[in-house]
């Protein structure tokens, strides 16, 4: 009896998937740690250099600034719901709804302005930085070892390029 292709194709298939199952199984596997660059786990001595010791400090202290971003966002989000439940009022004009999205609208503006101004005073060379807008204030924290009056100046104008002069920006430098 003659095979018809379709069978043939199956059972060369299943022949492979068969063969590649053995290989793997019995091959020894390559232990592998992510957090060494790919060496093996078992080369390290689990010991940390003064370099990873540098990248963690440095990491523990972004967490306060992460922290407060994370707020925020979480603030605004909730404010963003907020409106959206009322916009969903059917009760409300079309004046009312439009006033309402553009609160949203305003809301998404101020979060993209801080994070613009946080990416430009780091290019000024700081480390870290932490843009709040609240109100008609703009709360600007820098992360920076060495800092003077002309720093916090370059800073103060560059709030005013961007956000204009209707807020009123304060500048503080942290040292830690």
């Amino acid at each position: 009896m003659l095979l018809k292709k379709q069978t043939v194709w199956l059972l060369t298939m299943l022949s492979l998937v068969v063969v590649l199952s053995v290989y793997y199984v019995t091959s020894e596997p390559a232990v592998k740690d992510i957090a060494t660059n790919g060496e093996n786990a078992s080369d390290t001595s689990g010991k940390m250099n003064d370099e990873d010791m540098k990248v963690i400090t440095e990491a523990s202290g972004d967490e306060a600034y992460e922290a407060v971003r994370l707020n925020l966002m979480d603030k605004r989000s909730k404010e963003k719901d907020e409106l959206t439940t009322q916009v969903a009022a059917p009760d409300l004009t079309a004046d009312e709804k439009n006033k309402l999205y553009d609160q949203m609208k305003d809301i998404d503006t101020m979060g993209v302005k801080e994070r613009t101004l946080e990416s430009y005073i780091k290019t000024l060379g700081y480390s870290d930085s932490l843009v709040r807008i609240e109100d008609n204030q703009v709360y600007v924290t820098v992360k920076a070892d060495e800092h003077s009056k002309a720093n916090a100046v370059e800073i103060l104008r560059l709030v005013r390029d961007e956000m204009g002069t209707q807020f009123i920006p304060t500048v503080e430098f942290d040292t830690k």
